[in-house]
C-alpha cells in the first residue's frame, strides 16, 4: 500500500530525509511558525514525517497540538488535520492564526486526550470533517514536569513521577491509535530529562511501553540536535560552566520515535 505521495521517479530530488540522524542548523520561522510557545519543536519534524508518511487531503491527528506547528505544516502540505491540546489559551492562539483557511479541512478543540471523554470530542472531529479515521498520528508530550502548561491537575505536564506518567500516557496512546487506520505510521517526539542527579531516559520507557502493549513495528529512532532552546536562549556559557563544575553532559539531542500499527 502506498502511504505517501513520493515520486520514485524522480527520487533524487525529494528532499525527504531517510537518515536516522537529522542534523537541523535552525527553525524553520517561514508563515505562521513562531518560537513563542515553550516546549514547541521545529517545523521541519512534523514537514518530515507527514511528507514521508501520508498523501495530499488524508489526515493527521495531532494530541499535543501546542502552538499548531503541525496545523501549519498541514496547510502547507495540504493535508488535513485533528488537533487537541489541553491549553485553551493556545488552542484560542491557533485558531486566530487560520481565520479565512480554506485549502484544507481542520478541527482543532480543547481535551484532556487521556480521559474517557476523549471519545466524544474525537467523534465531533471526525463527524465534521466527515471521516471515519486519520492516516497518521504524531505525539509530543511533556517532558514529565519540566515544563508546565497548565494550572490543571490532569495535566501530564503536572505528573513528576516516571512510572506514572508512562501510565497516564498509554492512556493517550489508546486513545490516538483507536483512530488510526491499520498498516499506517504514528510517531512520539521526546527527550530525556535530568532528574534526582541522573539521566531519566524518558523515550525508552515510552518505547518500551508502546512495543509491549500495542500490537506495532518500531519502524524508526531518528536523533534529531537541538539548537537554541527557547529555555537557554543567550545561556550557551552558563550551561557549559555548570556541566563542566558537575558530572553531567546538556541535552543536545532528543528522539523522533516511528511505529507502524498492525491492529
Amino acid at each position: 500500500m502506498k502511504f505517501n505521495d513520493v515520486e520514485l521517479g524522480n527520487w533524487k530530488d525529494c528532499d525527504i530525509n531517510t537518515d536516522s540522524l537529522w542534523l537541523i542548523s535552525e527553525r524553520d520561522k517561514h508563515g505562521k511558525h513562531s518560537n513563542h510557545y515553550h516546549g514547541n519543536f521545529i517545523p521541519q519534524i512534523p514537514y518530515q514525517l507527514i511528507k514521508r508518511y501520508t498523501k495530499k487531503n488524508e489526515t493527521v491527528l495531532d494530541l499535543f497540538l501546542g502552538s499548531g506547528t503541525t496545523l501549519f505544516e498541514c496547510e502547507n502540505l495540504d493535508r488535513n488535520l485533528i488537533g487537541f491540546d489541553i491549553n485553551n489559551n493556545a488552542i484560542d492562539s491557533v485558531k486566530h492564526k487560520m481565520v479565512d483557511v480554506n485549502n484544507i479541512k481542520f478541527d482543532i478543540q480543547n481535551s484532556d486526550v487521556s480521559s474517557d471523554n476523549f471519545d466524544i470530542k474525537m467523534m465531533q472531529s471526525l463527524d465534521k470533517l466527515q471521516i471515519n479515521n486519520v492516516q497518521f498520528l504524531i505525539m509530543h508530550p511533556p517532558y514529565l514536569d519540566i515544563v508546565k502548561f497548565t494550572d490543571k491537575k490532569e495535566d501530564l505536564s503536572h505528573i513528576a513521577n516516571l512510572p506514572q506518567f508512562i501510565q497516564k500516557f498509554q492512556l493517550v496512546v489508546i486513545n490516538g491509535l483507536k483512530y488510526l487506520e491499520k498498516n499506517r505510521y504514528f510517531a512520539v517526539v521526546i527527550g530525556d530529562v535530568y532528574k534526582q542527579g541522573e539521566i531519566k531516559p524518558l523515550p525508552f520507557y515510552i518505547m518500551d511501553m508502546i512495543k509491549r502493549n500495542f500490537k506495532v513495528k518500531l519502524k524508526g529512532i531518528v536523533i534529531k540536535n537541538v539548537e537554541g532552546n527557547r529555555g537557554k536562549l543567550g545561556q550557551n556559557s552558563i550551561w557549559r560552566y555548570r556541566a563542566l563544575s558537575s558530572d553531567y553532559f546538556i541535552f543536545k539531542h532528543e528522539y523522533i520515535l516511528i511505529f507502524k500499527k498492525e491492529f
